[in-house]
């Protein structure tokens, strides 16, 4: 008895020196939102702290992190780092579900998507950080860490200290690699950064590179044209620890694509914040934390950048921890697009950059395999699925939420997740996954009061409300097995997923949207021999080979798009709503989509309005007698949904309150008046 309890010792010793992670320091631990209590759940606590990891870059489970070799190491072979983490949960005893929030850029987004409010700071501390108390009420313990380095500093409003989640990995040092960095102007101007979306990049191995090139073109498959090196230079940063800048005589204009080319040095392991997450997940399913039980479930949410990050843990088996066990039961990607698939793990990684329209379309941001269940490539002959690597040891895969607005099918390649790569034919998902689309959506809920920098205002249907009934419904069908509502996308058998020409030979005319000429197609970049198996690029800028085709939804005859989910604002319309955006000819690239927004136009109030203006689409007095049929218009709507599991009876008044406050304000607005205050209750 006594060999067995010493053999169980040391094997307990072992497993503790080979940890992922290796301790936890908590370094602040104070109420949250002090005074409230939230339903059932009662009072929240906040802890702050640091993890410190240490991987095996000979362990398996670790071979996919490009560099992770490269890295410095301790005296036992190991890669040790940090990362800070939040920690929002019930001070009660019970088991929760944890849930864990890919930071986005460095910033916790969860929050003001679901519970409509972003904190201050970046630091949830007050009620207010709360919002409406949406994830507390539900009981979820929510988790936020830092794994990403490429966060841009900005500028504090005074009296403020920004508490972003940012992440120093792992340098492997003395490596090099050519660079390559697009940028744009929406106006004139003598100096730019040329990182990503307010972001870093890496900077000239050599300061002032004499041998950087800077090319222009107008659009992506035009011919670079190199502009002489005298007529440039780089330029500091304009806050400290901020992206370099480049400055040109004459200055850099709208309507051009400029790139930025040079050799950098020391990149980071990109991918240790991958696996961060990961470790830093397995640690919490584990090991009870400071008075708490271990959770009952872990789910993971991520929202566009951050949705993608998990889409690229699972095709690089990031999704099982060293002793390969899942280290999330589910998992609800927001707006992802594409999925994903190709970003956030390769030498000189950037994980802010991704393709839009006119731009970044030499960065991987995403790639084959899309699909979930296997498909084949008709371009290379290979067939695969985005959780080939995801499975434990037993077999088994997360419980998957994919969703997507219309936006994703015009600007971010999203019908690629369920169709063939040529978009000939419909791929069913997985048993694990379900897929829905939020027509009518844009990338995030409209916000913006003004045209500028499109043609039209945005979009104001509210995609959010479903949001928190998938969620609930992502953690029902993980812990008590209840199914989720059912699939809900676009699809080319019933007729609701299409081609550009079609979508435009559809849409009605004469109301003031044009459709765009293309929508995003993904590229197909070839990047040498070395990428694919361990990314790292020898051909910088990417040879480009035949893009991915996508689609995009059918539109009715209101010019709202058909198929998926279909929100309450396209069941009972006051206007059509799109998924794409043009850009204002004076900000250049005019044929262009906005990156994140959609289009709303109001229906005329009249027939007589309708026919003095030549609209096509029928008036609201043509579909509603009146506010109060309106009204029940939006109700029967709401109703439906949350029949189909895709609202929560909790958020109908609020649906309620949102449409019919529309109602009331197109019905005030004077026609002639082409602001967009009105979408906005003030």
């Amino acid at each position: 008895m006594k060999r067995k309890l010493m053999m169980l010792a040391m094997a307990a010793a072992v497993t503790t020196a080979h940890a992922a992670v290796e301790r936890i320091q908590v370094v602040e631990r104070v109420p949250f939102a002090p005074g409230v209590t939230f339903g059932e759940y009662g009072a929240y606590e906040k802890i702050r702290g640091i993890a410190f990891y240490a991987l095996d870059p000979k362990a398996a489970a670790n071979a996919a992190i490009v560099d992770l070799k490269k890295a410095p190491r301790d005296k036992q072979g190991r890669v040790l780092f940090s990362s800070e983490f939040v920690l929002l949960r019930p001070t009660g005893t019970q088991p929760s579900t944890l849930l864990y929030d890919v930071n986005n850029r460095g910033n916790i987004a969860i929050l003001g998507q679901v519970n409509g409010r972003s904190p201050a700071n970046n630091d949830p501390t007050t009620a207010a950080d709360a919002g409406d108390g949406f994830l507390m009420r539900h009981g979820f313990s929510l988790l936020f860490s830092a794994w990403t380095w490429d966060v841009a500093p900005t500028v504090p409003v005074a009296g403020t200290v920004p508490r972003p989640l940012v992440f120093a990995p792992p340098v492997a040092k003395g490596v090099k690699g050519k660079v390559q960095n697009e940028f744009t102007v929406n106006a004139p101007t003598d100096v730019i950064s040329y990182a990503g979306m307010r972001g870093l990049t890496y900077e000239p191995a050599t300061p002032n590179d004499p041998h950087a090139q800077l090319t222009e073109r107008a659009r992506q498959g035009d011919k670079r044209k190199p502009i002489p090196r005298s007529a440039w230079h780089f330029v500091e940063p304009e806050l400290k620890g901020g992206p370099g800048r480049v400055q040109l005589e004459g200055g850099f204009k709208p309507d051009t694509i400029y790139e930025i080319t040079y050799v950098a040095k020391d990149p980071y392991v990109t991918g240790a914040g991958l696996a961060g997450i990961r470790d830093l997940l397995s640690y919490f399913r584990d090991h009870p934390f400071e008075g708490a039980p271990v959770p009952r479930n872990v789910l993971m949410f991520g929202i566009s950048q951050s949705g993608r990050v998990i889409g690229r843990m699972m095709t690089d088996g990031l999704n099982v921890d060293e002793g390969g066990k899942l280290v999330f039961d589910g998992a609800y990607l927001q707006v992802p697009g594409a999925g994903g698939s190709a970003g956030f793990n390769s030498r000189f990684a950037q994980p802010t950059r991704h393709p839009s329209m006119m731009e970044e379309h030499d960065y991987p941001a995403d790639a084959f395999p899309f699909t979930s269940t296997p498909t084949r490539d008709p371009a290379t002959g290979k067939t695969a699925s985005t959780l080939d690597k995801a499975r434990d040891k037993q077999g088994n895969l997360p419980k998957l939420f994919y969703a997507n607005t219309s936006t994703e099918f015009w600007n971010r390649g999203a019908s690629l997740i369920a169709t063939s790569a040529d978009g000939e034919r419909d791929v069913a998902p997985a048993d694990n996954v379900r897929i829905y689309g939020f027509m009518g959506a844009q990338h995030y809920v409209g916000r913006s009061n003004k045209r500028a920098p499109f043609t039209a205002c945005v979009s104001t249907s509210d995609h959010y409300l479903p949001m928190r009934a998938l969620i609930v419904a992502l953690d029902d069908w993980t812990t008590k097995g209840k199914q989720p509502p059912a699939n809900a996308y676009p699809q080319l058998a019933d007729g609701t997923l299409t081609t550009v020409a079609d979508y435009r030979a559809i849409f009605p005319k004469g109301f003031g949207l044009t459709p765009p000429e293309q929508n995003l197609r993904e590229p197909r970049l070839d990047f040498g021999r070395r990428f694919a198996a361990q990314g790292i690029a020898d051909v910088v800028p990417p040879k480009h080979g035949d893009d991915y085709e996508t689609r995009v939804p059918t539109p009715d005859a209101d010019g709202n798009d058909k198929g998926g989910v279909r929100l309450v604002e396209l069941q009972a319309p006051l206007g059509t709503h799109t998924g794409w955006n043009l850009r204002a000819p004076d900000t250049g690239f005019a044929w262009a989509t906005s990156r994140f927004d959609g289009s709303f136009v109001p229906f005329a109030r009249t027939e007589a309005e309708r026919m003095a203006a030549g609209d096509p689409r029928l008036s609201l007095e043509a579909r509603y007698a009146n506010r109060d049929a309106y009204a029940a218009a939006v109700r029967a709507a709401a109703e439906r949904q949350v029949a189909a599991g895709l609202l929560l009876q909790e958020d109908v008044e609020r649906t309620m309150k949102e449409n019919v406050g529309l109602y009331d304000r197109i019905v005030a607005r004077d026609p002639s008046d082409q602001g967009c205050n009105y979408l906005f209750a003030q």
